[in-house]
């Protein structure tokens, strides 16, 4: 008999039957074996066992319509209060919608196969099978131009600082209206829970914002302090002696800007650093269209957005994140005790003074200084 083969030294697939009482922990360890059933409960345990880690530091990045669909109270509010988000990054439509809750205003279950012509004479806003009321976004759009006029909101600040400002004024409207646990966007102002948006004027936030300027608002975007924050934020994790994960859910502009952190530090400011220790992304996109939601955490590499060295430490699950982010919640919360918040709004004069004297010893800053106007 020949020798045996290395590769056949994995676990024999043998799964016990699946049980009435049976948890979505225990049902991810004994039935999700192969396929993206596999790829998801290899995410989970690298979540739990590698990420979840005391001296890592945790970002997650949103994409596409999800808070609509109630996923910023069963999972995301969750998953911040147990610790395991440490910072976000997301689209502004998520923190819009989001804020619909916190306001005490109403999405319903509707259905997809539904004349929009129809919905529309009836004045009813459809998010594929989400329906609401197109009050509710008047309502929304009416919260935002009247907390902007306030005094604080007064100035350019990054996205991170008007999102908590903003996540104190909706945390005061829930408490008001006898409610919590509704808004992600007060869970992260309680936590003190850093929130960036890629693209702030992509949003029904931002074109609030943009109206108040039409007014005399002050308020204006940041967005070269959002790209220095989040750096910084990185830099002073890996300084600390820790990692940094980072958790996708889809792609597109919050997955590159998450990602973007280490070539800013390597690349751009001439700081010598590896790379993301950890990479765990939930998409339904393929690597071959073009599309950045695609990219593959390999091709990460060749960017230094992800530590050669960390790559077995990387997982992409072909699937829906709307399957994808409860099931890991589940596991999560099951199989990991919480962590203590890191609060790492407070920090971010701190993370962002070791940046800058790291980027004023560097080679990159002395060329730039040293260069000619016009070189």
């Amino acid at each position: 008999m020949s020798k045996k083969s290395k590769f056949l030294s994995g676990k024999s697939i043998a799964p016990p039957p699946i049980t009435a009482n049976m948890t979505a922990a225990d049902l991810i360890d004994q039935a999700f074996l192969s396929y993206n059933a596999g790829r998801l409960r290899e995410g989970c345990r690298l979540f739990v066992e590698r990420m979840l880690d005391d001296d890592v530091t945790v970002g997650v990045t949103l994409t596409g319509a999800l808070t609509p669909a109630g996923l910023g109270m069963s999972t995301l509010i969750p998953l911040i209060e147990a610790g395991f988000i440490d910072w976000v990054v997301t689209t502004g439509a998520n923190l819009y919608h989001d804020t619909h809750f916190g306001l005490g205003l109403e999405m319903r279950q509707g259905s997809p196969f539904v004349s929009d012509i129809v919905l529309r004479e009836e004045e009813v806003v459809r998010i594929y099978d989400i329906f609401f009321d197109y009050s509710v976004l008047l309502d929304t759009d009416a919260f935002f131009r009247t907390i902007i006029r306030a005094a604080e909101f007064q100035k350019p600040m990054s996205t991170a600082e008007f999102h908590h400002h903003c996540g104190r004024y909706v945390a005061e409207r829930q408490k008001a209206l006898g409610q919590k646990g509704k808004s992600l966007l007060a869970t992260c102002w309680e936590y003190d829970v850093p929130v960036y948006t890629s693209s702030p004027g992509d949003s029904s936030i931002g074109m609030n914002v943009a109206a108040g300027t039409l007014q005399g608002n002050a308020l204006a975007f940041d967005v070269s302090a959002d790209v220095n924050e989040t750096a910084a934020l990185v830099l002073d994790t890996k300084r600390g002696g820790g990692k940094s994960a980072v958790v996708i859910f889809g792609g597109g502009s919050p997955k590159n800007f998450i990602l973007q952190t280490e070539p800013q530090i390597q690349e751009v400011l001439g700081i010598e650093e590896k790379g993301h220790d950890f990479f765990l992304q939930f998409t339904d996109a393929r690597p071959d269209t073009g599309g950045l939601s695609g990219a593959t955490p390999g091709e990460a590499v060749s960017w230094g957005k992800v530590d050669p060295d960390r790559l077995p430490d990387a997982v992409v699950c072909y699937t829906d994140s709307t399957l994808s982010m409860p099931l890991l919640a589940a596991y999560a919360l099951t199989r990991h005790e919480p962590r203590e918040p890191r609060r790492l709004f407070r920090r971010r004069a701190e993370m962002l003074d070791r940046l800058v004297r790291e980027y004023e010893s560097s080679e990159r800053n002395e060329a730039a200084r040293n260069a000619a106007p016009g070189d």
